[in-house]
């Protein structure tokens, strides 16, 4: 199927905001879940680019930057995956998987702009004694634009010029590969969800991640609620959570009007 220049260039403008969301906006536009449907509008199937978003959402769920290191990319790979099951008509497991090596680009070019970057602060830091905001304005546009753009190149450059080379290649590809693929595609975002939890769960926490998943095996086998059975269960969760923030609101209240303080001779 051949995309047109518009698409293109839509592709590009998403990709270019999102590496400067991802590092500057901070408005959760970089995320897979919202690109996905995003490139899936502009491709003309939003169905799979939310399916393959969600899906790629889940893998990089636990990802984040331990001081210098970058995990890999999940603007490069999340978009990527949404454009290569849809140009070339993959299983969104399968998609996700062949989109890993597109995210570690991501990281490369990341690292690779905070290494040109690095001499610069010096001049950040001259601007600031001298009191010139805009000097380093100046610095944090440059640093945007750069990153914007080495990832819209790299995404725009494999969306054009993989189209006809991807289509072989993808013939190309064992059942067995493809089913191995799919496997690990699926298993990546149970291990993102697993890295998640190991940082966000204690032993308080236990108990509402079982009330969860139980919840979840009884509403999904129901048929009349399976289709919104993701939108029930957060419902329930944010009810159960604000039920709990004002229990803990109210007893720390009481617990200051029972503290006489010190004045009372108590």
């Amino acid at each position: 199927m051949e995309y047109s220049a518009l698409q293109v260039i839509l592709v590009f403008i998403v990709t270019f905001i999102a590496a400067i969301d991802q590092f500057s906006f901070l408005e959760s536009l970089y995320q897979p879940i919202v690109t996905g449907a995003v490139i899936g509008l502009i491709l003309g199937d939003l169905q799979t680019g939310l399916i393959v978003g969600g899906t790629y959402q889940l893998m990089t769920i636990g990802n984040m930057p331990i001081g210098g290191a970058q995990p890999p990319n999940a603007v490069v790979g999340g978009i990527m995956a949404s454009v290569l099951a849809i140009t070339l008509h993959l299983e969104p497991n399968i998609a996700v998987a062949t989109a890993i090596p597109f995210s570690l680009l991501g990281q490369y070019g990341v690292t690779l702009i905070f290494t040109l970057m690095s001499p610069l602060m010096s001049r950040a830091d001259k601007y600031a004694d001298e009191a010139d905001p805009k000097g380093i304005e100046h610095i944090n546009y440059l640093s945007m634009c750069l990153l914007g753009l080495v990832f819209g190149a790299v995404v725009t450059l494999f969306f054009v010029g993989g189209q006809a080379v991807g289509q072989q290649v993808v013939d190309a590809i064992p059942t067995w590969l493809n089913a191995g693929l799919s496997a690990a595609g699926g298993m990546m975002r149970f291990v993102g969800f697993a890295i998640l939890l190991k940082f966000m769960m204690n032993r308080d926490m236990w108990g509402f991640y079982f009330l969860g998943f139980g919840m979840a095996l009884i509403v999904s086998n129901i048929p009349a609620l399976a289709t919104p059975a993701l939108l029930i269960l957060a419902l329930i969760g944010f009810g159960i959570a604000y039920w709990d923030y004002q229990q803990n609101t109210e007893l720390k209240g009481a617990a200051q009007l029972m503290d006489g303080g010190e004045e009372d001779g108590i």
